[in-house]
């Protein structure tokens, strides 16, 4: 639509012009990520035909700092935003992106970004109509720094405390494949009391047999455990095949960028954990 109508009737051309049909945009083809610059053009060309319309917006394998910034200064009515694969966008960038998006009601970073658990708390307070939000990590490793006996439980659990103490009106919640444990969890349920649908596949350091496992499934109508089938997810890894094939890259990782302020994460964040 963005290049082709022009050249097929007049009628087409004028109906692609009108900012209504620009309403939702969806980049998810594998091969964006040959092509960034071309697509990044085109995104930025969708986003001028949708005139501040756009409510709904799917970017995978391509975009930066620049392209998101453009999007969302034109975009003041966004609802839905997924992420896919966009390692080149910052958390800083993304607080910043959420602070002007104040609309926002779903939110899915799909192996995600650069964004840390202090960018995730930034966001939720910058987005209090949020009622669907996904962090989903992706076949990660344990850091090398912290395979031996350094494994302080405060990093397992910092994305989850972000999400409890920001995000109290959430509804649906995806933590795919995510450094998490019973204790990050215990802080979920507590500070989303309206939280009705829970989709925590490959978080194997969660342990459900006792209480908490009950409590999930008497409270959730939908809940997906740690080793439920993956075969229904959506999204394809970095090269657009199956990301649970046992040839996959290793995309996820982990990394510390370390505050001034030091302590548990029932204070302040002594890092912000990507």
């Amino acid at each position: 639509m963005l290049l082709i109508a022009q050249r097929v009737c007049t009628t087409w051309w004028k109906a692609c012009k009108d900012p209504a049909l620009w309403r939702v945009i969806n980049f998810s083809d594998p091969n964006e990520r040959k092509c960034t610059r071309k697509y990044i053009a085109m995104c930025r060309h969708a986003v001028d035909r949708s005139q501040g319309r756009l409510l709904d917006l799917t970017i995978q394998y391509f975009g930066d700092d620049a392209l998101m910034n453009y999007i969302v200064d034109r975009s003041p009515n966004l609802k839905r935003l997924k992420l896919g694969s966009c390692f080149y966008i910052s958390g800083y960038c993304a607080t910043r992106m959420a602070a002007k998006l104040g609309h926002l009601e779903e939110l899915h970073l799909t192996l995600r970004p650069g964004i840390g658990a202090a960018d995730i708390e930034a966001i939720g307070y910058s987005c209090p109509m949020l009622k669907s939000f996904s962090c989903n990590g992706l076949k990660y490793r344990f850091p090398p720094l912290l395979t031996g006996v350094y494994l302080p439980v405060y990093y397992r659990n910092l994305y989850a405390f972000a999400i409890s103490k920001s995000m109290p009106n959430l509804q649906h919640l995806q933590l795919f494949a995510h450094w998490i444990e019973n204790e990050g969890l215990e802080l979920i349920l507590g500070g989303c009391p309206r939280l009705e649908s829970l989709d925590i596949r490959q978080c194997f350091e969660l342990d459900l047999r006792g209480d908490l496992g009950e409590r999930c499934h008497q409270r959730m109508k939908e809940l997906k455990l740690p080793n439920d089938s993956v075969s229904d997810v959506p999204w394809p890894n970095c090269y657009g095949g199956d990301p649970f094939d046992p040839s996959t890259p290793m995309v996820e990782y982990y990394v510390y960028d370390y505050h001034k302020e030091y302590g548990d994460y029932h204070g302040r964040y002594p890092n912000n954990f990507n």
